[in-house]
């Protein structure tokens, strides 16, 4: 039987949102968020007495760019790196700390509530959002703001954000330079577009090909230290907020401590398992040998073993050309099941009984 990711029809009538017209096209989001930092911010607005970076944001779209951000610059950066997605504020930042406030509404509660609380701890404070209340309080404060444009889901702009925060921390002389790197990503994501993309055949499309190995198994992303920690988180969230699948993710060598003992032939629930194992092409010999014996010992155990490794040159390019891949699985992987990517109706509902704008 021919599969539904092969009906062109389909895709019409699952993808309310155009999704995967946009996630074609991801490459362009690259460019202009490079664009958009260059024109908006400028180095004489912040000083320069910073020794540590805090990332504020959470969600797929600001949460996950914070965490490639840090996964990214983890030999790159002399300066701590350091995600946090709550309300509240961590009791070191202090006024040599640096800080992006990402949200793509500028309405996310955590964000906001985190935001007005560093007011009087940080004066060093970018704002990467497309308006709401926190550009409005960012304004009020004099702080730097990088407007994006609005439109898409949140999850989807992490082009828009990613970028900027690189941008502005090459203008701050906190890393070298990454223009080469953002290039060669735009590059390449243009290139995988038209290996993934819904009109190439499910023969010669790994997206789909990967998609319908995980159709009607729980998802396991198993990501490698230290490129691809935070690509494996990205896939898990992908695949719950895009496929609707309860998604689980750990880290090589990380699992090898505690859950690698998870898989005893004893556990009757391995078999419901597809675990995707996410490397780099670059990591090390060691890792390696542990991504190789940990495939061998599942083999037998879990439902399906995927092995996808990076493509590119720069660590950038490498890190990006495996988001992408997530990204088209976590959108293909759904109309498998006749189910729309777009919608996030338990986001919705929860919101509103929190009373939060949505």
């Amino acid at each position: 039987m021919k599969s539904i990711l092969e009906n062109k029809e389909a895709y019409s009538k699952l993808d309310s949102e155009n999704v995967l017209d946009l996630t074609v096209n991801y490459h362009q989001q690259f460019a202009t968020g490079l664009r958009l930092a260059e024109e908006q911010f400028k180095p004489n607005e912040l000083e320069k007495d910073i020794d540590k970076i805090v990332v504020f944001g959470t969600g797929g779209g600001s949460a996950a760019s914070g965490y490639l951000l840090k996964s990214f610059l983890f030999d790159k950066c002399k300066l701590p790196v350091l995600v946090y997605q709550g309300y509240d504020v961590p009791e070191f930042i202090d006024e040599k700390t640096l800080i992006f406030v990402t949200s793509y509404s500028g309405n996310t509660e955590e964000t906001l509530s985190a935001y007005q609380k560093a007011l009087a701890k940080s004066p060093y404070c970018v704002i990467i959002s497309t308006g709401g209340k926190i550009s409005e309080t960012a304004r009020q404060n004099q702080h730097p703001v990088i407007e994006i444009p609005t439109g898409i889901a949140p999850r989807a702009a992490l082009g828009y954000i990613v970028i900027p925060m690189l941008v502005v921390l090459e203008k701050l002389r906190l890393i070298p330079s990454v223009r080469n790197q953002i290039k060669e990503t735009i590059s390449l994501l243009k290139e995988l577009s038209t290996q993934y993309a819904p009109d190439v055949p499910l023969e010669g499309n790994l997206a789909k090909q990967t998609a319908q190995k995980l159709h009607g198994k729980i998802p396991l992303v198993y990501g490698t230290l230290e490129l691809m920690e935070a690509v494996a988180w990205r896939w898990k969230r992908q695949l719950g907020e895009n496929s609707k699948a309860l998604a689980f993710f750990n880290t090589i060598p990380m699992l090898h401590h505690d859950e690698i003992v998870g898989w005893d032939d004893s556990n009757p629930l391995t078999e419901h398992f597809a675990v995707i194992f996410v490397s780099d092409t670059a990591d090390d010999e060691k890792i390696k040998k542990r991504t190789q014996i940990t495939t061998e010992i599942l083999a037998d155990r879990a439902g399906e073993v995927i092995n996808v490794s990076s493509r590119g040159e720069s660590e950038l390019a490498r890190m990006f050309s495996l988001v992408y891949l997530g990204d088209f699985v976590s959108i293909y992987l759904p109309m498998l099941k006749n189910v729309d990517p777009s919608p996030v109706d338990f986001i919705v509902l929860f919101k509103q009984k929190m009373g939060q704008k949505v």
